[in-house]
């Protein structure tokens, strides 16, 4: 890390209550985005190798088995086919992706899989994806997964606390998780398709960093609605209001339906225009994503041979 971590501050009820989103200048300022700035040809392949280094390449699926977990993390470690890297040149880069994200069950095995490759776990805890289990238990999971390896824990917060505006229990909730976390790094999932307005939002994406939240994300992926761009700039304003207020910086994760590399440009060029250029590094922005590395290889693939390849030449496993 370049920065120091975000240590959380008292919580301020007068500053959330004081929050103010306004949809529509919100919306109007997304939806020009993907016009207004655009990135082409060799400058193009130059942000989507970026991109890769910005990926929490995730599985999260019942039937997710050891070999699935080993055969992600290979691709992890070397994410574009030989062939693209040398036709970019891009074999000194050394590139791999910013984590791999995985059951609790599945993080010891990540672990050993990705040992030596400088490359994350991350594990999703607190009874993901609703964080309804007993308290005492999202305790205990978090804590096991730190034993077992993961260096990030993405938690969900509880819902209920944002919309019924019960502030202190949802702060409360934070520093419990961060202090579970200890050395690890704390992903606050926000659940942000389940929060009803832009307002929610942002005052829960305070609250969260008040706690001492690392990062905040938008989804666990496990939802009709996940990460929007309005919503992502609610949230990377909030992250900006709270570094002007309190000097503590905290990183920014979308998640959930993230899958082109078109997509994956308009979320670093909106990063690149509301926090700059320090948010386009793996220590303070991810994408959630699953399937997005296999566009963004192919798109890579196009820039070198000027031919689309067929799906099936870029497997995630």
């Amino acid at each position: 890390m370049s920065h120091a971590r975000n240590p959380g501050t008292p919580l301020d009820l007068n500053w959330v209550e004081r929050v103010r989103v306004n949809r529509s200048a919100v919306e109007r300022r997304t939806a020009s985005l993907p016009g207004r700035r655009t990135v082409k040809q060799a400058w193009q392949a130059a942000w989507l190798m970026r991109a890769i280094t910005l990926i929490d390449l995730t599985t999260l699926q019942g039937d997710d088995t050891p070999g699935n977990v080993q055969r992600l993390c290979a691709k992890a470690r070397r994410p574009l086919r030989s062939d693209i890297t040398d036709a970019l040149h891009a074999g000194p880069l050394h590139l791999h992706v910013g984590a791999v994200c995985v059951f609790h069950e599945m993080v010891r095995t990540a672990v050993e899989a990705l040992h030596g490759s400088g490359i994350p776990v991350a594990a999703v805890s607190t009874g993901f994806p609703a964080g309804m289990t007993p308290f005492a238990l999202r305790i205990q999971e978090i804590e096991h997964s730190v034993e077992a390896g993961a260096a990030e824990i993405d938690i969900v917060i509880s819902r209920r606390h944002v919309l019924t505006g019960n502030w202190r229990a949802l702060y409360d909730e934070i520093c419990a998780y961060r202090h579970a976390c200890g050395h690890a790094h704390l992903k606050t999932i926000l659940e942000t398709g389940e929060l009803a307005t832009l307002r929610n939002v942002q005052q829960a994406s305070l609250v969260c960093m008040m706690g001492g939240a690392d990062f905040i994300k938008t989804s666990t992926g496990k939802v009709t609605v996940n990460a929007t761009l309005p919503v992502g700039l609610t949230m990377a304003r909030a992250i900006r209001d709270y570094r002007e207020k309190t000097s503590h910086i905290v990183g920014f994760k979308p998640a959930g339906g993230i899958r082109t590399a078109k997509q994956a440009l308009d979320w670093m060029i909106l990063m690149k225009e509301e926090l700059g250029d320090d948010w386009l590094r793996p220590d303070l922005f991810r994408f959630g994503a699953s399937s997005l590395l296999a566009d963004i290889e192919r798109q890579l693939e196009h820039h070198v041979t000027n031919r689309y390849s067929a799906a099936f030449r870029h497997p995630m496993m």
